[in-house]
């Protein structure tokens, strides 16, 4: 049977959940106790795409697909859906928001005009909604990681030309609340609460100038970090190597070595 596999992964989380022979802790997890994990699992499964790594890749999608399944079996125990409706809830969007592959002999649109018609198909699907849950900007949004989060908006309110129109004008915003930043900062006594709103803005406006610069902000830090701890491991290898534990190192001693990592990086980009 072509899905055999994937229907003994759903009794085996179903026997997980057996309120008679189930494992204590499944039995003990709800859709709220659980989402940590899933968005955990989703992270590790970015990283082993962000890596090239295709063997944890298999393995992290595992667990994503583990999270899926276990939602679904709470929720049909709670008698509210079950995988099955997932799966065709799935399937009938899918097909909805994809004319020009299941229904319009035209096969010929290009990725942009997709793109168009996907945003135009969701949009009539909102119109079903009760006015109260009618917005321009989804409440969800609320729920994505900061800077993605603020990608999405900008996007969204680019659609309506609510938008400025050109980087040059997103960079003088930046330079702008950056000074409003600094202001707060050089306060005599400067207010917490105040710094993290300036702070906010000015993040808020840095993630709408990589989206006129089509550089998307969260890939852009998640790149920044990856760096980050790739030359901190290596510095922790050429610390090693002399001898010296981390610890012992003063902060000053600490940048030399930084540097010299940065330095290493550098004489071999410039030999490729």
């Amino acid at each position: 049977m072509k899905y055999r596999e994937l229907e003994k992964l759903i009794g085996v989380i179903e026997k997980l959940r057996d309120p008679q022979e189930g494992c204590p802790w499944d039995l003990k997890q709800d859709h709220r106790s659980l989402l940590k994990y899933l968005i955990e699992e989703s992270y590790e499964y970015l990283d082993a795409v962000e890596s090239d790594d295709e063997f944890k890749m298999k393995d992290e999608l595992g667990d994503v697909l583990l999270q899926v399944i276990l939602h679904s079996v709470i929720a049909r125990q709670r008698g509210s859906f079950s995988i099955e409706e997932v799966a065709c809830n799935l399937s009938e969007k899918l097909i909805r928001r994809h004319p020009h592959v299941f229904h319009v002999e035209d096969k010929t649109l290009s990725p942009d005009q997709v793109k168009t018609n996907w945003d135009i198909i969701k949009k009539n699907e909102k119109k079903d909604k009760p006015e109260s849950e009618k917005t321009f900007i989804d409440k969800s949004f609320l729920s994505f990681p900061a800077l993605f989060a603020a990608n999405r908006i900008g996007e969204k309110t680019h659609m309506i030309k609510f938008d400025w129109d050109n980087w040059q004008q997103v960079k003088e915003v930046v330079e702008s609340e950056w000074m409003e930043l600094q202001a707060e900062l050089d306060a005599p006594n400067p207010n917490k609460d105040k710094v993290e709103e300036e702070m906010g803005d000015f993040l808020f406006s840095v993630a709408q100038l990589a989206r006129h610069l089509k550089i998307h902000p969260e890939d852009a830090l998640r790149a920044a970090n990856r760096k980050f701890i790739r030359r901190f491991h290596q510095m922790e290898a050429i610390i090693k190597k002399d001898g010296i534990e981390l610890t012992d190192l003063s902060q000053k001693e600490m940048d030399i070595y930084w540097n010299k990592v940065k330095e290493i990086e550098k004489d071999l980009t410039q030999n490729e």
